[in-house]
This record gives structure tokens, sequence and C-alpha cells, in this order.
């Protein structure tokens, strides 16, 4: 059974396409690009090369980081081939470019890479937002090489290359997110090579993709920072009696301010929808509790621990 990609074109949710076990077994890797530049090697980037190497995906990856600790670390990496103190620098020669630095700074990298690109350079980035980060991408380029959006859904509360791992992205979500006009061989070569890593792959536009994304993960986020918030005004002996579920439910809280700041503010119109969404939704429950509605709280609860049963 040959792949599904869902149409960039098509309207409404699409369907992930799920490789079966069967075909990560006989999927032979074979070299797809000559040489890679990663743009931040933080947790998804050093990851991301990791992979790439493992699975003989790039002959030479090159890396730039803005830090001079951090370009000294890289060059002692077994995944890293060449290091250099500016984007332009290492993009030069690269027929793929993955941008994965804070989403604030990804469109102006790519204004400053975009004289030296490679002709024919596909390039992409890994941010959490994508509607202002496409369009304004695109047009930074000259049209000569080709942005495509993509999103990984594999980050974790921790950042920095230490923290990355080969198998990061095995097995997680992926939104690919191409313009209209974008060309039809360089979504599939993109959608190649992240279900070359084992990445589980849908197409989406940019809109659609920062709505999504502002309900299944910026939303969680805002609700965990603004209960540890809240906790955080109250007895700070408290935390000592809390168990495993307050853990769990709060975990991404820990995660860097400063690039979620970021994130939610490029993504406000969608965020403060999906606030306004689930304050409706907690207003039901309240009201259920105030109004004595045993039903309509057990609904609430039902519904809810039927969805979470669902995940994967």
């Amino acid at each position: 059974m040959s792949p599904y990609y869902p149409s960039r074109k098509a309207k409404g949710r699409t369907p992930f396409y799920h490789s079966t076990s069967n075909q990560k077994e006989s999927f032979n890797y074979t070299i797809m690009f000559e040489q890679i530049t990663i743009l931040g090697p933080g947790l998804l980037g050093a990851s991301l090369a990791m992979a790439v190497k493992e699975k003989g995906l790039a002959k030479s990856v090159h890396a730039w980081s803005r830090r001079a600790e951090t370009r000294a670390k890289c060059i002692q990496a077994d995944w890293c081939d060449a290091v250099f103190e500016t984007p332009a620098e290492a993009v030069a020669g690269s027929d793929f470019v993955v941008l994965c630095t804070p989403v604030e700074t990804i469109v102006p990298i790519i204004e400053q890479i975009s004289a030296t690109l490679k002709p024919g350079a596909l390039i992409t980035d890994v941010g959490s937002t994508k509607s202002l980060i496409c369009r304004h991408a695109s047009a930074a380029l000259s049209g000569a090489s080709v942005f495509i959006g993509s999103h990984p859904m594999a980050g974790s509360e921790n950042s920095g290359m230490e923290h990355a791992r080969v198998d990061l992205f095995q097995d997680a979500a992926c939104l690919i997110t191409p313009l209209p006009d974008a060309p039809d061989t360089e979504i599939a070569r993109l959608m190649n090579f992240w279900e070359a890593l084992g990445m589980r792959l849908a197409t989406v536009s940019p809109e659609e993709h920062d709505e999504i994304v502002a309900h299944i993960s910026h939303l969680p986020h805002l609700l965990a920072s603004t209960l540890c918030s809240l906790l955080a005004k109250k007895e700070p002996n408290w935390r000592h009696f809390s168990g495993g579920g307050l853990r769990d439910s709060t975990r991404v809280a820990a995660g860097d301010p400063q690039l979620w700041k970021q994130i939610l503010e490029q993504n406000r119109e969608e965020v403060l929808r999906s606030i306004d969404a689930f304050e409706n939704e907690l207003q039901q429950l309240k009201a259920a509790l105030l109004n004595n509605e045993s039903h309509a709280l057990t609904a609430i609860l039902e519904q809810g621990k039927k969805y979470r049963d669902q995940l994967s």
C-alpha cells in the first residue's frame, strides 16, 4: 500500500498518514540531500541532525548558532561536519536548510541568507506558528529557492542541545504548511524527508495550522502556566503535598517563558479564540456545580475522559 499524502488544496481537516510497522521495516533510506544546514542546533535542531546522520539522509550536515559556546559544542559532535559564524556562510551550497531558531527570528534570518542560498534549495522551519512566517519568508526569497513551513510536534519542556536525542521525531506528528503556489515536487520532497524520520504527516494551510495548534498546544501551555501562577500565590508548602496529577498536568509550564511569549504573540488571534472557547467550556462546568446539575457535570467529565483516552 503506497503512502497517502493529503492534498494541500483540500478543505477541512486532512487525515494523518500512518506508516505501518512493515513499511517502517522495509523502508530503504537513501541520501536525499548532498548538504543540509541546521540553523539553531538546540533540542530540535540537534536531534534533527542526529537523525539525519543515523539514517544517512545527507552526505554533510552544516550548522550555525549565534552563541560561540554552542558552535564549539557543534564541532565536537558526531553529527556536525562544519560549523559557521554566520547563517549566510552556513547555508552556502546546501540543498536543504532547516531553521530551528525562535519564531521571531525566522523571517529576519531568511532575509539574511536569501542572497547566498543555492539555486533550487529547499527551505523549511520548525516553528510553532505559521501564517506570518510562511508568507513573509516566501516573500523574502528571490524565487530561486522555495520555502515551505514545517511543524514537527516533537518538542518538550526542555531546551538546548544537551537534551537532544536521535529518536525525538519517531512516531510524532508533523504538519506541513505550503502556500497555494508551492511546487508539488518540493512539497513531496519535504514530506519524504520528514517521513524518513518516522513522522506522521498532514498538510494544512498556514492559517489552519495556527488554529489547530492554538487549541492543542498553545492553550494547554497557557492553562498549565496559569494554574502554576495561581498556586504560586498560595501557601508555598502546598506544593509538598501534591501528587503526580499536578506534575503531569503542568509539565509544559516548565518551558522557556521567553520562547513561549514569542509564540503567543505571533499566534495572538487564534490563541485568544481558543481562550474564549475554553472559558465557555469552564463556565458550563461552573454552572453545573452552582446549580447542582449532576447529570451535566458528569457529561462534561465523561466527554473529557473519552477524549483523553483516545489520545495516542
